[in-house]
């Protein structure tokens, strides 16, 4: 069965000793397709270099909230530059994260509209990372009319109603390894809720590593757990699980 990870961050030092290496596994291993995502320009820069060199990797440009303090209109100039790439697939991740207090919401708010704006004027859909900022994400989407933009919500973290919200203006939820966790409730309660058409497989490595890799470096390897948590909650089987995540993933991507 051929797996596709919607969201990972293979220019991160942390796979700088045996990244090809481990690239060449998960190919061998049947991850059939990789979204590595920019969180900055510079890791937007590195996105464009990984894409050029694997040709079963795509990427999305972007600056994450966290990033967006020194961020300029020349940088948004560039960003729509290289969105014609033929393989950047989507604007991200965009968003905003309350989790840390810098850079300030207001500067978080006004680079995630200006993102918004850059995905509608080319045409490509967005990655939302949205951590602990719930309401001001989904006020903006709705003000931003972000269903005719269309993307993934990642690392999906909030309650069923807002899946719900999300999925009805056409957004894919992202799942990762917190569904395997012990204290993911809330995460197994929404993929219980959830139609699996809404559904994709996502890393975010080498972050957030599931159960039994849990606290080890994440690599697209590990999305078989992802998909036998998914499987079990869904009462399906893993198969099933991977051919329509990965469908879904062509569908979200455009593919």
């Amino acid at each position: 069965m051929k797996i596709f990870d919607t969201h990972a961050h293979y220019d991160d030092k942390q796979f700088d000793s045996d990244r090809e290496y481990l690239l060449k596994q998960c190919v061998e291993q049947g991850i059939d397709t990789i979204v590595n995502i920019g969180a900055s320009i510079e890791t937007s820069k590195n996105t464009l270099e990984l894409i050029d060199n694997y040709p079963f990797m795509y990427g999305a440009i972007g600056v994450h909230p966290t990033e967006t303090k020194e961020l300029t209109s020349k940088d948004i100039l560039w960003l729509k530059e290289m969105s014609s790439h033929k393989k950047v697939v989507a604007i991200g991740e965009i968003g905003l994260d309350y989790y840390w207090d810098e850079p300030s919401r207001e500067i978080q708010k006004h680079w995630f509209i200006e993102q918004l704006h850059l995905a509608r004027e080319v045409g490509l859909p967005v990655v939302i990372h949205s951590r602990d900022a719930a309401k001001d994400t989904m006020d903006i989407m709705k003000a931003e009319k972000a269903e005719e933009i269309g993307g993934v919500i990642h690392c999906y973290s909030y309650h069923v109603d807002m899946a719900k919200e999300y999925v009805s203006m056409g957004f894919y939820l992202g799942i990762g390894g917190v569904v395997t966790f012990n204290n993911g409730k809330k995460l197994k309660e929404v993929v219980e809720a959830i139609p699996i058409e809404h559904l994709v497989l996502e890393t975010d490595c080498p972050y957030l590593s599931p159960v039994p890799n849990r606290g080890k470096r994440n690599d697209s390897l590990n999305l078989n757990y992802v998909a036998e948590e998914i499987a079990h909650l869904k009462n399906i089987s893993k198969e099933e699980v991977i051919r329509i995540t990965t469908e879904n993933a062509k569908r979200l991507y455009r593919l």
